[in-house]
């Protein structure tokens, strides 16, 4: 392989990148900060399709990347899109298809901070979504479409309502109804508002059994991503028992609010395969 090609390819995650603190959110000065140091570093953002084609076996460029978001909150259009942009970065971003909105597009930092929207931390958008109000922290489909069409964002399922249907369910027969009529939902919105779906899927909290695997392949999904720790490799393209139709689970990185040299040291690790295996290793 020429060293001018990727050997791994690094799923970062995030979820919030807000100035109200919380769970699973990274500031906007730290977000800012890791995307100038990728920037910097010569890193390339990737496609879902393009990472599709590098598991099947194709070239990708050194130092490909992909971004996701998961969720779709407000604050990903309000701070995470204006640095996208600034770099040129797509990032992959997994709706909840049942919680956006309708209404006009909001101001995002690209505007300037004196009239942004007020940002709920994550606990507080949790209930706020449970009480009905998920305007007040869930992209609408206006800023969606902005996104879209900035170039900054695709968007991608994950499910209609986010529910772990593992704990509500009393039987493997209900729990498989129950997400194959989520996932029908899920794609029947996507199909709607975009105009398409695609075949990958974010698995809520990260959580998939063989029942969810199952009811996700019969529905149309082959590329799932996980909240496990690790980096991604390609098929061999001269396995004959290697097949394009064959599904595909996606390792993640999830992002913490560090600097963006936190960041570097990670990506080191995670685009060594053999070294991320050992690191793994250790770990555990």
């Amino acid at each position: 392989m020429s060293a001018k090609q990727a050997r791994a390819v690094p799923v970062l995650m995030y979820h919030h990148v807000s100035t109200s603190p919380g769970m699973i959110t990274v500031t906007p000065d730290n977000f800012a900060a890791q995307m100038d140091y990728l920037a910097r570093a010569g890193y390339r953002t990737i496609s879902a399709a393009q990472l599709a084609a590098f598991l099947n076996g194709e070239d990708v460029p050194a130092k490909s990347i992909v971004i996701t978001f998961d969720d779709g909150y407000l604050d990903n259009w309000v701070h995470a899109h204006p640095v996208l942009k600034r770099h040129g970065f797509t990032a992959l971003c997994f709706l909840v298809s049942s919680w956006p909105g309708e209404g006009s597009v909001r101001p995002n930092a690209s505007n300037g901070t004196s009239s942004l929207p007020r940002l709920l931390d994550h606990h507080a958008g949790e209930k706020a979504i449970e009480n009905g109000s998920a305007d007040d922290v869930i992209l609408r489909w206006s800023e969606i479409e902005a996104m879209r069409e900035a170039g900054t964002f695709e968007f991608h399922s994950h499910t209609h309502t986010h529910v772990r249907w593992d704990r509500v369910t009393a039987s493997s027969g209900e729990k498989r109804k129950s997400l194959q009529d989520d996932l029908s939902a899920a794609r029947a919105a996507l199909r709607a508002r975009l105009g398409e779906v695609s075949d990958h899927l974010c698995w809520p909290q990260g959580y998939y059994d063989d029942d969810y695997r199952e009811v996700a392949l019969k529905a149309g999904f082959r590329h799932f991503y996980t909240c496990h720790t690790g980096t991604n490799v390609g098929a061999n393209p001269f396995d004959r028992n290697a097949s394009s139709e064959a599904e595909r689970t996606i390792k993640r990185l999830e992002v913490r609010d560090r600097p963006a040299s936190w960041l570097a040291s990670r990506l080191w690790v995670h685009t060594r395969p053999a070294i991320s295996r050992a690191y793994l290793r250790i770990k555990r």
